[in-house]
C-alpha cells in the first residue's frame, strides 16, 4: 500500500507543472492572418501583416443568444451550453452553474413529450424526496414571446437546510415539442447563521 502511495504522489510530482507555466487560453483570436491566444478581459499585442502593431482586449458581454434548432434563449455569458444526441430523435441542451441552477432543453422530433412532464420531475427530485425532503408542486404555464404557451409544472422540494424550485414546461404536437426543465437553489441568498 506505501509503494502505491509513494508512486501515486511521484507520478503527481512529475505530471505537476511549474507554478509559472504557461497557461492555454480558452480563445484564439485571428485578425487579417494573425492568431494571438486570449482569454475574455486580457489584452494582446498583435503585429499584423504589413508590421502595423496593435492592441486587441477581449470583453465578455453579459448576455449570450443560445440557438437550439427551433429555439432560442438568453442566459449569462459565463455560463454555456452543451448540446447531446439522446438518439430517438431527441436532442438535449444543458447548461448548469457551479451554485447548482440547471436548465435544461430538450427537442423532440417524433413525440409530444408534454406528458413526460411528471417523469422529468421525479427524476429531478427522487433522490432528495427518498432522503425526506418535502415536494410540493401545482400546474404551471409560460408565455413566450412568440406567443406559443408552454405547460407543466412548478415544484418546491424543501429539506432542512435548503429549498430548491423546479420548473418543467412543454409544449407539443402530435409527433414533435420541447421541454424545458430548470432547477434552481435558494440556499445561496440565506444570510449566514438564519435557521
Amino acid at each position: 500500500m506505501r509503494l502505491v502511495s509513494a508512486a501515486a504522489l511521484t507520478l503527481i510530482a512529475l505530471c505537476a507543472g511549474p507554478a509559472g507555466a504557461e497557461d492555454l487560453k480558452a480563445f484564439r483570436l485571428t485578425i487579417d492572418g494573425v492568431a494571438v491566444d486570449i482569454d475574455p478581459g486580457e489584452s494582446a499585442d498583435v503585429t499584423l501583416p504589413g508590421g502595423k502593431k496593435s492592441k486587441v482586449t477581449l470583453e465578455r458581454n453579459d448576455f449570450a443568444t443560445f440557438s437550439g434548432g427551433s429555439f432560442s434563449f438568453n442566459h449569462p455569458s459565463t455560463m454555456s451550453a452543451t448540446k447531446t444526441d439522446l438518439g430517438e430523435n431527441i436532442t438535449q441542451y444543458l447548461m448548469a452553474s457551479a451554485l447548482g441552477t440547471i436548465v435544461v432543453v430538450q427537442e423532440y422530433g417524433k413525440m409530444n413529450p408534454v406528458a413526460l412532464n411528471q417523469l422529468m420531475l421525479q427524476e429531478m427530485t427522487g433522490e432528495s424526496v427518498q432522503a425526506g425532503a418535502e415536494l410540493t408542486q401545482q400546474p404551471t404555464t409560460r408565455k413566450l414571446p412568440d406567443g406559443k404557451e408552454l405547460t407543466g409544472i412548478r415544484a418546491e422540494v424543501k429539506t432542512r437546510t435548503d429549498t430548491a424550485y423546479f420548473e418543467i414546461v412543454g409544449y407539443g404536437f402530435a409527433d414533435q415539442g420541447g421541454r424545458c426543465s430548470s432547477r434552481a437553489s435558494a440556499a445561496r441568498t440565506r444570510a449566514p447563521n438564519s435557521r
